[in-house]
């Protein structure tokens, strides 16, 4: 096992990641910026430096400063966290080089699922069902002829990258050029590649996501599958698991495609593969976070394996010692993202001083942040202040204990969140479960629209 690990991130993930080594025994070291002198992930870790200035490019994303302080530390580990370097294949590579430990997947994996067009060829040669669409169009014009043959309405998707960017909804070849080239400018200035391939668009649609944990010794489990379908420009705001819309016949083939996929491209410690649910059962693979989720907790929550410790024991070598037989769900578990933002603003980010915090607590009951009385939101990163996290014995308890906790948290001094979900958790589409990618943007005009009135 390592004797010391970098935790190259910050928030409540890095706070995630340094309890998990400490109860492994595991010494930690925390990076951060002149702006996160103050955070909670600095002071739990045992040692700490600052890698560079306020905003991520100046730190949490310099390479140089990171492999320079783990140098520095004597770490003999690197865990990368979520987002930021996490699925950059050239920083695990250089990890690597420098004789660090990278707790995730091999380089070239994070590479080739990092190319969505890739990505997909490599799913559908596995045998993985695929959305319909296309690679890569060079141009307005070829994208025009591969609509016409794929059908609207579609997607333009950009082929690296993530989080909601470089997509545009197209309804009809008038809206196709104007969509094209925003997606493309986009994903240029996101990314560094404004590559665009199109795809058919399903409507309604569910976002169902599979956890999987792979060692080193070809071993892989199914760690069941999470609803991610509330969501905000593609950014997710309530995780659930297991999902409502998923019978036990579904998830099981989900499992065997999953477990097909991770097996054709070698696959190694944690990841996520995302499908598109339609209303017939029918799924499609729509891409693969080769890294830690951040909606991990719910899993966690219903099959007691805590995800973190086992990419540190895979990236130690250590061979799984459950097989996917062992794998049982248990109960509902619920996520809820507490962001500073105000959703009756048009979901304005906020920054500032929270001035009284009181955080819930019960059985079963989580909150996964990096907040504290006191601790000041810097403006330079996005607006997450935590996670709420609930299980209960069946998802109708679960959503009574989320709506419990979520009125026994008290966030002053900064707008929140909470009372936005205290509203969808008592919408009919989320009581049901109906609700598919599409309902809060119908949730958001309805609201408009009575205000209207």
């Amino acid at each position: 096992m390592f004797s010391k690990v970098l935790v190259a991130n910050r928030g409540e993930i890095a706070v995630r990641i340094i309890r998990a080594c400490r109860e492994m025994g595991i010494a930690t070291v925390a990076v951060h910026s002149t702006a996160d002198a103050d955070s909670l992930h600095v002071s739990l870790a045992d040692q700490s430096i600052c890698i560079g200035g306020n905003t991520v490019s100046e730190s949490y994303l310099n390479m140089d400063s990171i492999l320079s302080a783990a140098f520095y530390t004597g770490a003999d580990a690197i865990h990368p966290g979520y987002g930021l370097l996490s699925e950059n294949a050239r920083f695990a590579e250089l990890c690597e080089k420098c004789n660090f430990t990278f707790i995730g997947p091999p380089a070239e994996a994070i590479r080739n699922m990092g190319d969505k067009e890739k990505a997909k060829r490599v799913m559908k040669a596995a045998g993985v069902p695929v959305v319909p669409g296309c690679d890569v169009v060079e141009n307005a014009a070829e994208a025009k002829r591969e609509a016409e043959r794929i059908g609207y309405p579609l997607l333009c998707k950009s082929r690296s990258g993530g989080g909601g960017r470089g997509i545009r909804l197209v309804k009809n070849e008038n809206e196709l050029e104007k969509a094209f080239r925003a997606a493309s400018i986009e994903a240029k200035a996101a990314f560094g590649d404004g590559g665009i391939y199109l795809e058919k668009y399903i409507e309604p649609a569910k976002h169902i996501e599979v956890q999987l944990l792979c060692d080193n010794y070809g071993n892989a489990v199914c760690l069941g599958e999470r609803e991610c379908s509330m969501q905000r420009r593609s950014q997710k705001l309530i995780e659930e698991s297991p999902s409502p819309s998923v019978n036990g016949e579904i998830r099981q083939r989900l499992i065997d495609v999953s477990l097909k996929a991770a097996a054709a491209i070698g696959y190694r410690n944690a990841g996520t593969i995302e499908f598109i649910l339609d209303r017939d059962g029918n799924f499609y693979f729509m891409e693969m976070n080769t890294r830690l989720q951040v909606e991990h907790p719910v899993t966690e929550m219903v099959t007691g394996i805590d995800i973190v410790k086992w990419q540190l024991r895979i990236a130690a070598d250590v061979r799984l010692p459950f097989r996917q037989d062992d794998i049982r769900l248990s109960g509902h578990a619920i996520e809820c993202r507490i962001n500073a933002e105000d959703p009756y603003r048009n979901f304005r980010p906020g920054c500032g001083t929270i001035t009284a915090l009181h955080i819930p607590s019960g059985p079963w009951v989580r909150f996964d942040s990096a907040v504290y009385q006191g601790y000041s939101i810097p403006p330079y990163y996005d607006s997450m202040i935590g996670k709420l996290i609930v299980h209960a014995a069946d998802r109708e308890e679960a959503i009574r204990k989320m709506q419990a906790s979520l009125s026994e948290l008290i966030i002053e001094g900064v707008d929140s969140n909470i009372d936005f979900h205290m509203e969808l958790l008592d919408s009919p589409a989320f009581v049901d479960g109906s609700y598919s990618t599409g309902f809060l943007t119908e949730f958001l005009n309805g609201r408009l629209a009575a205000k209207g009135n």
